[in-house]
């Protein structure tokens, strides 16, 4: 039986299947938040928009988030950015939404790279691949994908079928079906 229940809880794990005790989790992390520590606002904002422990709130979420966007934290900026991309909890607002997702992208965040470029693709297609190249050499599928697919069909620039396919392999190979179904394509092109 005890074996049983190990295997149990390593196929939880190896799955990525977690437990999570949201009413525990809510009484650490709010007085943290409440404290000031971004982490633990970002976390609590999470929380909200997902409606886990707590009613789902997106104004309380947009909160949160501010609060440690406005602190510094990357990961706060990007949800930020991401709540005014899709008007959750505010009026939608492609700006703010740059606004943001530049202020994460520049320190590092790969998602925040890949949702700048595709904002920024069709204003200005040079400084796009160039997020889109930061976000994809930190092994963001999405990104892996987006420069491939650009390179392979020249969209907003030069045509490089070599460095597409290669990019398009690494996004395929993570299983991203749509780089999967444009390789099989440039394949069957003989690209």
């Amino acid at each position: 039986m005890r074996c049983l229940a190990v295997i149990t809880l390593a196929l939880l794990v190896l799955t990525g299947c977690q437990t999570t005790d949201y009413a525990a989790e809510l009484k650490r992390v709010r007085p943290l938040a409440e404290q000031g520590n971004s982490v633990a606002q970002n976390n609590l904002g999470v929380m909200y928009a997902e409606g886990e422990g707590v009613p789902r709130d997106d104004k309380e979420a947009l909160k949160w988030y501010r609060l440690a966007a406005d602190q510094g934290l990357a990961e706060g900026q990007y949800n930020l950015g991401v709540m005014y991309a899709n008007g959750n909890g505010v009026p939608q607002d492609s700006r703010e939404a740059v606004k943001w997702y530049r202020k994460a992208a520049e320190q590092g965040h790969a998602g925040a790279q890949n949702n700048l470029a595709e904002r920024l693709v069709e204003t200005n297609s040079a400084e796009a691949m160039e997020w889109y190249e930061k976000a994809a050499e930190q092994n963001c599928v999405p990104a892996q994908y987006n420069l491939g697919r650009h390179l392979l069909e020249g969209d907003g620039v030069p045509v490089d079928s070599k460095a597409g396919v290669q990019w398009l392999r690494l996004a395929a190979a993570a299983n991203h079906t749509e780089a999967q179904f444009l390789l099989g394509r440039a394949c069957g092109e003989g690209v």
